[in-house]
């Protein structure tokens, strides 16, 4: 090496290397540019390397890939000369070792390029050799690359090329193995810790050796498989191979180096020999020798260790530990399966057995020696009719080789029957208890230094010695790791093959002393697997012991898949056929127990044998001392206890632990004395089992816990669909596990409570009771467990035990509610005072009971609610107080009792009253509480949110509560409801004044009216059908016999509450922002109600209207019985009380108040003194008053059955309500507000009523009296007009409208009006008694005549009052009253009532006698020239009507009548004609015709004879004539006009008069002897009369008055007159008489003198 490194040697190796560069460059200038190029710049590249570094070789080496380049382009060229200059120069870096392992790895796969294109062959072995003897850079694939280009060249067809690659090949066989020499003398001294080589792939390397000692391990197993004539996994490209060329390479190799070789194999190949001296095949004598050889070895658990980490552990190694053990299973399977017959050598065992080798014999009777002869029964293995003995053939733990030391004898020895068997038992043993002592005294050691080690490194290093003791702890830890890896090599190379054998030799024992030692070795086994970690074989050997527990082929899920994932698993055994063999059914133990299986559908009954009874009580000892190690094996372990508890018919007891109960269902348990006795052990150590889990580390408790889950699901699936008994052996164990875990609960609770929960919802009635008791058994435990910290102090803990509590309100089974209630009310009684954080939880359990969960459920909880309510509210924290009110209401919504329902009510009274009396120290409590989580909200950066906020904590307290009573006042109960609302407002009453002033706002908007907007929904949603009764025999009265009329009476009980808390709190809403929103909101509700269809409702809004406009005072409650009585808590006692107490909150905002109401006398009602001054609150009322007017007023556009017609209670109410509202908004009362005003008035006096109503409300028809409503709507109008009078000049145009109003009404006394399309009865007509059910009312219209009678009196004595009001004049109001007078004027007798017309006379004689003077006043203004037309007519209609009057009048009725006629016609005379000048000529023409016509007016012809005088209206006929003639000559003629009318009138009067005879007197002629009528006659008579009377007239006239024409006409008559004489009738004769008696005055001489006008008229006057 020094030769090649020396700076001589590298000078020279530089010159070399460029000379050889430039040589190549030379050679491929022309043909090889790219080449060229490569080795020039190779050469700068080489001179660079020179320069610039002292160690040029390894900077060489560094750069050899970009330095050997150019030679492999060169090489690439495939020409001979350029290749061979290349080969030469890479030969010559190789030599100074200057190739780093990447350029080996291009060289030789250029090397492989040219071998496959056959050029320079033997250039290539010499450029190979070179390359892998002067370095060892080539391993792996390139070195396997290399080798097989040897190979390939030793096969060419070259000899010469042939001979040298096999010298070749040779050659580098043997330096791979002198590699691995090299390598292991340089690792000699160091910790054998083999590095991993990286980057091998191949599946079958080695990746614990070393790099060379992996490259030899390849290539030796690769000669192995070429000679065997198989694939190479390594020599990848082989195409041919000689087996004698690999055997000579082997035997090469195994005799040049057998140091790597001996080490290993040796020991392995004798061991491989023994194990197979066991086959079946081989000679009996072999077969126990070889038995006891390994008897040997299986003594000595330390060899066995080294045999387990020699050969198990290596890789490509006989797993010859394995093979030992599982020769040992065949060999004992065999003995059983395989007969003895064909063995000549056995002879009848030393014992004087005769059941020797016959197999016939054996199987007839097994295992019984002479049993006549009194012979015992020998220990023995009998297994399908093959019986074995056991013999006593060495001590327990060392190893007897009998027929080892006979080995010099010629033949071989005779082996008694059994030897084999015992001796291989005892191997099996001897096996087990030195494995396991072995390695759990390792272990044990291992785990003491780990504690040591734990404890260490939980210290932070602080020193250099300290650092050593790490590096020393860490060692260790390594070494443990080491150990640990060959423990669980041990125990899975021998479980599979020990647990076969040792199952069967189980089931084959009848030896009770063989089958102790059998389940020993298992326990012991499992223990260990356990105590390592192994699960797999861990569970199998526990299943082994449990199968052994139960009856054969028992269908025990749990074990059979358990077995058949055991059996999938990979027991292949190398070799070797052994088999998981089944327990026979075919033992021969004696039974010692029947019981039934526990299974879905039970066939018969199962046998349990003494066996079974020795497996249990290892099973139980298993669980008792390794509890700790069994995981999840725990499921096989409490499965099969579970199924043996049942078969023994074991039940559960008190706490859990399991007692002799009696036989389930089926053919009863028969159990044998010895077990009885056994009973109480087992049931003992079962559960000390259960108690001993206090000591088990808490992964293993949990394991525990988990596998009786596990088990009960499996319990509850079983008893799903069928009532049998299910099996509460799980359950139970839990509640024992749980009770005894109780110091550290919290690690298992959830899991715990979290199934039971799960086995309470179970539909078997037993296993959920059982459940249920397990849970409440453990929640009142855990209260009472005397826990560090206590539970005071552990608040966490403490709800994590109530929790599951809790839970059980999920469940929906009566039963388990009930426990779970009765749990509740046991915490309450013990634990009450000290619940604390619980509360909510418990309070919860109350509140979670449905009103579909039956009535004793709810009951039960009502009575922990009620003891909750009377005991505890002072010790709960103030903050549990909202739950209490919360489930308190839930209790009031239950529909299942009544009782309970209103009972809650009260409960939420006496919290009320608790809140109250506590008050100050509920609100710091809760304050404090805000304070802590108003921080924790602004830390996380969110809004603090509970109900109501942002009220303070305790008014969000009343307003829960409130809340909770709007709730049930909405119940559909009518009771319920009734008793909420009245609760509430009553609590709103009495403690109200604790709230802050700004929570009236929540109180007012968000329950007040929140529950007003509900409750009118529901009313006007309500169903309207009848309801027959309400429940059992009560009777419902009729006017609650709907739900619509039950929810009438809430409304109305709600909107008096509010609409009381309005008035009597008014002081503290008043300054509330939004007082007129509340307002009108409330007149809103108020308005809603009025307009409902049910006269109930309505009527209260309208006295929840009077009670907010302060129009009634607060009414005492002796006068009003319906409303709750606790609702009028006067204000100044609550103030007082509050006061007093000093609740310590702060009064402020009552204070001023708390003096004001200390001046009322707390008997009296307090009357708020400062009114509603806010005038728009006012106008809001007036505009709600209207509202509700017009509506209701309105009349309905179609008119059926269902038509609601509002009621006159109602109407009266809302009338009565304006007079003082109107006192309030006065000022600004418009003419419109009027009309508005006029409307409802005229609308509401208009309505009609039921018949069935009328007679309580009508006065009887004779009667001339008002209803109240007609009297509250003239209190109304009188109102307003007495305002008027006193108002300003601006108020008083208003009179007209009052006027018209009025005349309106006046009107109904004829014409009554018509409410729309309603067809009313006349009063009289009307049905009082025949009101059929469901028949509709019919409706009666009111009697009108009073109320328009006194109507008209009203507006004579306001005209009286205001006739010269300019208004009164402009707006013509005379001529409208006289307009309306018209009416029933004209139609007189034909009224509905005689006094109307009579009134209307003296009220239009009363008017007149003040309205004419002003119209005379006003003539010229032209005001009333309309007015005059209208009075003409007036007395036309009424003087003379048209209609007739009655038959029955008497003739007293007839004079009276006529004396008003008269009287009107003296109303004439007196104030009309004397003011002719005043008056319109038109109209004085109409008078003069109308007492033209009066004067000579007759009536109809139906009076009697008797009559006829007075009936013919004499006087008044005579009145009108007088009147007439008065003004016809008067003397005080002041214009010609005046005495052109009477002249006219005169005319007029006497040629009618002529008219009248010459027609009598033509008819009296034309009809012979027949009689005229009486109608002509009466004519003739009256006209006869009338000129008698004209000419006493005439004579009494001044003469000076009357015309000559006159007399002219006059005198005319007289001829007329005597015609008459020859009339028949008496009375016309008698007339004539009289009308001719007068004519004597015109008798006289005529006079001497000429006659002129001048003397007719002296003479005239003479007369």
């Amino acid at each position: 090496m020094s030769g090649t490194s020396s700076p001589e040697a590298v000078k020279k190796l530089l010159e070399n290397m460029q000379g050889d560069l430039r040589g190549l460059s030379l050679e491929c200038r022309k043909k090889f540019p790219p080449v060229k190029e490569a080795a020039e710049s190779g050469i700068i590249k080489v001179k660079t390397i020179a320069a610039r570094n002292t160690d040029i070789l390894a900077a060489l080496k560094e750069n050899s890939s970009e330095v050997v380049q150019p030679f492999l382009m060169g090489c690439g060229t495939k020409e001979p000369k350029i290749t061979q200059l290349c080969l030469a120069a890479i030969q010559r870096l190789m030599s100074h070792e200057v190739v780093s392992e990447a350029a080996a790895g291009n060289i030789i796969n250029m090397l492989w390029q040219l071998m496959e294109n056959s050029l320079e062959e033997l250039k290539l072995l010499q450029t190979v050799l070179v390359l892998l003897t002067t370095n060892t850079v080539v391993h792996d694939e390139a070195l396997s690359k290399a080798i097989v280009l040897c190979f390939r060249l030793h096969f060419t067809k070259d000899n010469i090329t042939n001979n040298t690659a096999a010298a070749t090949v040779r050659q580098v066989v043997t330096v791979v193995f002198e590699r691995v020499v090299a390598e292991d003398e340089r690792y000699k001294d160091t910790v054998d810790q083999p590095v991993a080589v990286q980057g091998n792939s191949n599946r079958r390397s080695v990746s614990t050796l070393k790099p060379c000692a992996k490259d030899a391990y390849m290539l030796f197993q690769d000669l192995c498989q070429l000679v065997n004539a198989d694939a190479p996994y390594w020599l990848v490209g082989m195409t041919e191979m000689t087996r004698t060329f690999g055997l000579e390479l082997l035997e090469s190799v195994l005799n040049d180096f057998p140091q790597v070789f001996l080490q290993v194999t040796e020991c392995e190949i004798f061991l491989s020999l023994l194990v197979k001296f066991l086959d079946a095949d081989k000679p009996q004598w072999l077969r126990a020798v070889a038995v006891e050889s390994i008897h040997r070895l299986c003594v000595q658990p330390q060899l066995l260790r080294s045999f387990c980490q020699s050969y198990d552990m290596k890789q490509h190694s006989t797993k010859v530990f394995r093979d030992i053990v599982n020769a040992l299973g065949s060999f004992i399977q065999s003995l059983f399966l395989v007969p003895n017959t064909g063995n000549t050598s056995v002879t009848p065992s030393q014992t004087g057995s005769n059941a020797s080798g016959n197999t016939g014999s054996a199987q007839t009777n097994p295992g019984v020696l002479g049993m006549g002869g009194g012979a015992s029964v020998l220990p023995a293995f009998e297994y399908r009719g093959t019986w074995i003995p056991i013999l006593n053939v060495t001590v327990q733990g060392s190893a007897k080789a009998t027929y080892l030391e006979m080995l010099d004898k010629v033949e071989p020895p005779t082996i008694p029957e059994g030897y084999a068997m015992s001796v291989a038992f005892h191997c099996l043993l001897d096996l087990v208890r030195g494995i396991t002592t072995m390695i759990e005294g390792e272990l044990g050691e291992a785990e003491t230094v780990g504690q040591t080690t734990t404890e260490t490194a939980s210290l932070p290093a602080q020193s250099s010695s300290e650092q050593q003791d790490l590096q020393s702890v860490s060692d260790q830890s390594e070494k443990e790791l080491v150990s640990r890896a060959v423990w669980e090599e041990m125990v899975n190379a021998c479980w599979c093959g020990l647990l076969a054998a040792l199952s069967l030799l189980l089931d084959a024992s009848t030896d009770e002393a063989a089958t102790e030692n059998i389940l020993k070795a298992e326990l012991t086994m499992a223990a260990l697997c356990g105590k390592l970690g192994l699960v797999t074989s861990r569970d199998a050997f526990i299943t082994a012991i449990c199968k052994g527990s139960l009856p054969p082929h028992y269908a025990l899920t749990v074990l059979n898949s358990t077995t058949a994932a055991l059996s999938s698993k990979s027991y292949s055994i190398q070799g070797q056929n052994v088999q998981m063999i089944s327990p026979s059914s075919e033992s021969h133990q004696q039974v010692v127990a029947v019981g039934q299986p526990l299974a879905l559908q039970p066939q018969g009954t199962v046998m349990l044998t003494s066996k079974n009874i020795q497996c249990m009580r290892t099973l139980l000892n298993l669980a008792h001392c390794h509890g700790a190690v069994l995981g999840t094996s725990w499921q096989l372990v409490l499965a099969t206890l579970q199924h043996l508890v049942w078969i023994l018919g074991l039940k559960p007891g008190v706490g859990g632990a399991l007692k002799p109960g009696r036989a389930v269902e089926g053919p009863s348990t028969v159990l044998t004395t010895a077990v009885m006795t056994d009973l109480p052990v087992i049931s003992s150590i079962l559960s000390r089992l259960f108690e001993s889990s206090q000591y088990l580390d808490d992964v293993s408790l949990h394991h525990l816990i988990n596998a009786l889950c596990s088990l009960s699901l499996e319990a509850m699936d079983m008893a799903y669909g069928n009532n049998k008994e299910p099996s509460l052996f799980a359950v139970a164990k839990l509640l024992e596990t749980g009770l005894v875990n109780m110091h550290r609960i919290e690690i298992l609770w959830r899991p715990l409570t979290g199934h039971l929960l799960e086995v309470c919802q179970h539909p078997n009635s037993r296993m959920r009771e059982w459940g249920a008791e397990a849970l409440t058994s453990l929640i009142k435990a855990g209260l009472t467990f005397s826990h560090d910290p206590p539970l005071s102090q552990n608040q966490r803990l403490h709800l994590l035990l109530l929790n599951p509590l809790k839970e059980l309100s999920n469940i929906s089974h009566p039963d388990i509610r009930i426990k779970q209630l009765e749990c509740v009310l046991q915490i309450l009684q013990s634990q009450g005072d000290s619940l604390g954080p619980g509360w909510p939880l418990v309070l919860g359990v109350m509140g979670a009971i449905r009103s579909d969960q039956g009535e004793s459920l709810i009951r039960t909880a009502f009575q922990c609610l009620q003891l909750v309510v009377t005991d505890f509210l002072p010790t709960m924290p103030c903050t549990c107080l909202q739950i209490v009110v919360e489930v308190a209401g839930s209790f009031g919504l239950h529909n299942q009792e009544l009782n309970i329902s209103l009972t809650s009510i009260g409960l939420l009274w006496n919290i009320s009253d608790y809140f109250f009396q506590r008050g100050e120290i509920i609100e710091k409590e809760l304050n404090k509480e805000e304070a802590v989580l108003q921080k924790q909200a602004e830390e996380k950066g969110v809004m603090l949110n509970r109900p109501f906020h942002p009220a303070p904590p305790f008014d969000c307290l009343w307003l829960c509560l409130y809340a909770k009573l709007g709730e049930l006042c909405v119940d559909p109960r009518p009771a319920v409801r009734k008793s909420a609302g009245q609760t509430l407002f009553s609590t709103i009453g009495a403690h109200g004044t604790l709230l802050q002033h700004s929570t009236w706002h929540t109180v007012i908007w968000k329950v007040l009216f929140h529950l007003l907007d509900r409750v009118r929904e529901s009313s006007t949603t309500a169903d309207k059908e009848k309801i027959e009764s309400g429940g059992g025999n009560i009777l419902i009265h009729h006017s609650r016999d709907t739900a619509e009329k039950q929810w009438a009476e809430t409304w109305v009980l709600t909107l008096a509450g509010v609409a009381r808390i309005f008035n009597t709190r008014r002081y503290l809403l008043q300054p509330l922002g939004d007082f007129s929103q509340a307002w009108d909101v409330l007149l809103d509700h108020i308005q809603s109600a009025a307009l409902s269809k049910n006269n109930e409702v309505s009527l209260a809004a309208l006295k929840s209207f009077q009670e907010i406009l302060q129009i009634v005072s607060p009414v005492r409650d002796s006068e009003k019985p319906d409303t709750p009585p606790a609702i009028n808590v006067s204000v100044p006692v609550v103030v007082g009380t509050t006061t007093a107490t000093s609740l310590g909150r702060s009064f402020m905002r009552t204070d001023s108040i708390g003096e004001r109401l200390g001046r009322y006398n707390g008997s009296e009602p307090p009357v708020v003194t400062d009114e509603i001054e806010d005038l728009n609150l006012w106008w809001a009322a007036w505009n709600s008053w209207y509202r509700i007017g017009s509506e209701s007023t309105r009349p309905p556009v179609t008119c059926d059955k269902l038509t609601f017609i509002p009621s006159q209670p109602f109407l009266t109410a809302l009338i009565q309500i304006f007079p003082a509202l109107y006192q309030h908004i006065k000022t600004g009362f418009s003419m419109d507000d009027l009309q508005k005003l006029g409307v409802i008035l005229h609308g509401a006096v208009s309505v009609p009523i039921s018949s069935d109503a009328s007679p309580f409300i009508l006065p009887s028809y004779t009667e001339a009296v008002l209803t109240s409503l007609q009297e509250a709507v003239l209190t109304a109008l009188d109102v307003l007009q007495k305002a008027i009078c006193v108002g300003s000049e601006s108020m008083q145009i208003m009179y007209p409208a009052i006027f018209d109003q009025l005349l309106a009404f006046v009107e109904f006394s004829c014409k009554p009006p018509q409410y729309g399309q309603l067809e009313t009865k006349h009063i009289a007509n009307a049905k009082y008694n025949q009101i059929q059910l469901f028949a509709p009312a019919e409706w009666v219209a009111l009697n009108y005549v009073p109320f328009a009678e006194r109507s008209l009196e009203v507006v004579v004595d306001l005209y009286q009052k205001t006739a010269c009001h300019k208004a009164v004049v402009t707006e013509k109001v005379l001529q409208n009253i006289i307009k309306t007078l018209r009416i029933p004027l004209s139609l007189k007798y034909s009224c509905p009532s005689e006094s109307t017309w009579k009134l209307a006379v003296s009220s239009l004689l009363k008017v007149l006698s003040i309205g004419l003077p002003v119209a005379r006043q006003h003539a010229s203004s032209g005001k009333f020239d309309s007015m005059w037309p209208e009075l003409a007519n007036t007395f036309e209609d009424f003087l003379f009507t048209k209609s007739t009057p009655p038959d029955n009048l008497s003739i007293q009725e007839f004079q009276k009548n006529e004396s008003i006629d008269v009287e009107v016609v003296q109303l004439i005379s007196t104030e009309i004609l004397p003011y002719a000048n005043f008056i319109p000529k038109e109209f004085v023409g109409q008078i003069m015709t109308m007492l033209n016509k009066g004067s000579i007016h007759s009536q109809s012809s139906s009076f009697t004879e008797a009559e006829i005088d007075i009936r013919m209206r004499e006087e008044f006929s005579k009145v009108c004539f007088e009147t007439l003639l008065q003004f016809s000559f008067s003397n005080k003629v002041t214009t010609p006009q005046e005495g052109y009318i009477s002249r006219m009138a005169l005319s007029v009067l006497l040629k009618r008069s002529q008219d009248v005879l010459h027609r009598y007197i033509e008819d009296e002629r034309l009809s012979g002897k027949c009689p005229l009528p009486r109608q002509q006659v009466t004519e003739i008579i009256f006209v006869l009369k009338a000129v008698s009377t004209l000419i006493d007239s005439l004579k009494k006239t001044q003469p000076e008055n009357v015309d000559a024409n006159t007399w002219a006409q006059v005198i005319a008559l007289y001829p007329t007159l005597v015609e008459c004489i020859t009339c028949s009738s008496s009375e016309v004769c008698s007339a004539l008489k009289e009308a001719l008696v007068p004519f004597k005055d015109f008798m006289h001489p005529p006079a001497s003198k000429f006659f002129s006008g001048q003397q007719g008229y002296c003479c005239f006057s003479n007369l």
